[in-house]
């Protein structure tokens, strides 16, 4: 082929530098492809996407430096003057660099994974996309996307929500204080043993935390599979709320009880018609 390219005019190491390109170039990208379905299988996606960004790229530099040799340059000097001017780049780069470096730590380290669900010390929370060598990018509940600096999130806290197959959730319940308080738990526990989301294993609790303001105060927690949050979530207050009407067990609202003492004289309250209207004098008479 390179003699068919001379007879066409091609100079040698031209024809030399571009069967080179034309027949590494689909070798890399296939070569890198198939590892990234490899370690798909074997690995989680993260360190699939992380083996086919080294190897693609890792293989374009190779590939373009040895296209260069072919031509003539010399690589010794070119490396040499790249690398003075990345070290100057490193100075003037300093921010991606934490970045690259946070991105190999969060893969290493994997907090999470592609897939999981997670919230940020400032609140964002939705489904990991891509863990890449910069960023981190999310995709809300509300369909958007989001790009997280990896060195913000390895020096803020991350919470993995789906890190583990099953979650607990935490339901505060508050009753009047007429109430009898083990007949409150008795109706809570069954209610949460009838759910078909709430798990038997571990079972549910029913912690009495006090005297609140306005009401006895209870914790419900429910154990439940990970992908049921939204279902038990839509069920359980539901019929929570239902049962209880159907005992007769009040529900509470705010309310604040004035009380003077036994020595202080009584309040005087004065009971006024809010649409009562001052009656006018009749006309030619004065008040």
């Amino acid at each position: 082929m390179i003699q068919m390219l001379e007879s066409i005019g091609v100079p040698a190491p031209w024809a030399r530098a571009l069967i080179t390109l034309v027949v590494f170039w689909p070798v890399i990208a296939i070569a890198s492809r198939l590892l990234r379905r490899t370690l798909k299988r074997h690995a989680s996606p993260q360190a699939a996407m992380l083996g086919y960004q080294v190897v693609y790229y890792g293989g374009c530099v190779i590939l373009i430096l040895t296209v260069l040799t072919e031509l003539g340059f010399k690589v010794g000097t070119i490396l040499g003057a790249a690398g003075v001017a990345g070290v100057a780049i490193g100075f003037a780069a300093q921010t991606s660099l934490s970045n690259l470096i946070s991105g190999i730590f969060l893969v290493w380290e994997k907090p999470f994974q592609v897939d999981d669900v997670i919230k940020t010390s400032t609140g964002t929370m939705g489904a990991v996309m891509a863990i890449d060598l910069l960023s981190t990018k999310i995709r809300t509940f509300d369909n958007t996307l989001v790009r997280i600096p990896n060195e913000a999130l390895i020096k803020s806290e991350v919470t993995t929500i789906t890190r583990f197959s099953i979650r607990r959730m935490d339901i505060p319940v508050g009753v009047a204080y007429k109430e009898d308080v083990d007949r409150v738990m008795r109706v809570m526990k069954d209610v949460a043993d009838a759910n078909p989301f709430c798990l038997d294993e571990p079972e549910p609790f029913i912690l009495f935390k006090g005297f609140g303001d306005s009401s006895l105060d209870f914790t419900l927690g429910l154990w439940f599979a990970k992908t049921d949050y939204v279902a038990l979530r839509n069920s359980i207050l539901p019929e929570l709320f239902n049962r209880f009407r159907a005992e007769n067990i009040e529900i509470p609202f705010p309310h604040i009880s004035l009380y003077t003492g036994s020595e202080t004289d009584p309040f005087p309250v004065q009971a006024v018609d809010p649409v009562q209207r001052p009656t006018e004098p009749p006309p030619g008479e004065t008040t």
